[in-house]
């Protein structure tokens, strides 16, 4: 009798411990949560409602433009000069640099929060930062911190009380290099006084295609992510494989892609990357060309002649269907303003100004 006595308690025992460390641990997610959170919302009131600029933009137009899309922040580029897609030596443009310092004084005073992006300008602008691949990364990643990050946050970061610093972009060469990102960011936040971020670029999955799971499991376990105050995206989804089409089809895509019959849950993706970082999710680049074929390549500035203003909106319309109500998603940037020229073909057209204005009004 007693034995069976004895052994009821024990169960009992076990079974409120069981309890106790349940609550203690969604306590602790969520205060987590809470945390990250609370460390964005107190450099903004509400979301993020950015636009990237051009390398040449025009201070005068990006004025103009923060106006027209009715943004509370800009992400500013600095150029760095690279020789060659596999240098390890890089420079800090000085022109570029005064050229951000005036436009961020400027900013300051309308009351416009600035997001500073370092900007890989490769072989004068010819290749991009996805391509890069620097022979030596020891001596990338020592010159990405010393040449690069520290001058920045000493020289315009911190004198101009920048909001968000953007430790890296689109690196799909150098994100791997999971401890050296994770030094950087410690780096970085013993130094500068505002929230870190660093721009993923955008990926894919397929269904039966084993490959791609992997590649994005691995983005998804990436564990310097968790170092940062919020995950930036570089939100390129190839969505539709039709060159026009309706908002309900794009909103329908961004749950299953159409792409090569992909069937890719966008959404579900970058909510899994929230989940498992407990880190806001950035939309660091949105844009869309103005032209047909714009949803089955964002990427592209000319994925075809036919110019299409109503599918670029049509395209921002349906990310802001839906993603604009989800507490986990902190923000955009437009890709991108400041300059208007006919080579521009991401510039929002009048049918997108419209969209991007209403967004979190």
């Amino acid at each position: 009798m007693n034995k069976n006595i004895n052994k009821f308690k024990f169960k009992k025992n076990i079974l409120i411990l069981g309890i106790i460390l349940t609550f203690v641990f969604i306590i602790y997610f969520v205060n987590i949560e809470l945390k990250n959170r609370s460390l964005v919302d107190s450099q903004y009131e509400g979301k993020i409602k950015s636009a990237n600029l051009s390398i040449d933009y025009e201070i005068n137009q990006v004025m103009k433009d923060i106006d027209k899309l009715g943004l509370n922040t800009i992400n500013v580029p600095i150029v760095i000069t690279v020789d060659d897609i596999n240098s390890d030596i890089m420079s800090i443009d000085n022109n570029s640099k005064k050229k951000a310092i005036k436009l961020i004084k400027k900013l300051n005073k309308q009351g416009i929060s600035t997001i500073l992006e370092a900007y890989p300008w490769i072989k004068n602008g010819e290749l991009y930062e996805t391509d890069w691949n620097p022979m030596n990364k020891k001596r990338f990643f020592y010159n990405w911190q010393n040449t690069v990050l520290n001058e920045l946050i000493e020289d315009v970061a911190n004198p101009l009380d920048v909001k968000v610093l953007n430790v890296g972009s689109n690196f799909v060469y150098l994100e791997e290099y999971q401890q050296n990102w994770g030094e950087i960011i410690d780096f970085v936040q013993s130094k500068f006084d505002g929230l870190v971020t660093y721009r993923t670029n955008w990926w894919y999955t397929r269904k039966g295609d084993l490959n791609s799971k992997l590649s994005y499991e691995q983005k998804l376990n990436n564990n310097f992510f968790d170092k940062l105050d919020f995950i930036s995206i570089a939100a390129y989804f190839e969505l539709s494989d039709k060159s026009v089409n309706t908002v309900d089809e794009l909103v329908s895509a961004l749950h299953s892609s159409t792409v090569n019959n992909r069937g890719q849950n966008i959404k579900e993706e970058l909510y899994n990357l929230y989940k498992v970082h407990h880190k806001p999710i950035f939309f660091g680049e949105l844009g869309f060309s103005n032209r047909e074929n714009a949803s089955s390549q964002p990427w592209n500035h000319v994925p075809s002649e036919i110019i299409n203003d109503e599918e670029q909106a049509r395209c921002f319309e349906a990310y802001r269907r839906v993603f604009e109500k989800e507490d986990w998603i902190n923000g955009f940037s437009v890709f991108c303003v400041g300059k208007i020229d006919e080579e521009k073909n991401f510039y929002p057209s009048k049918e997108s100004i419209k969209i991007i204005k209403s967004w979190y009004k």
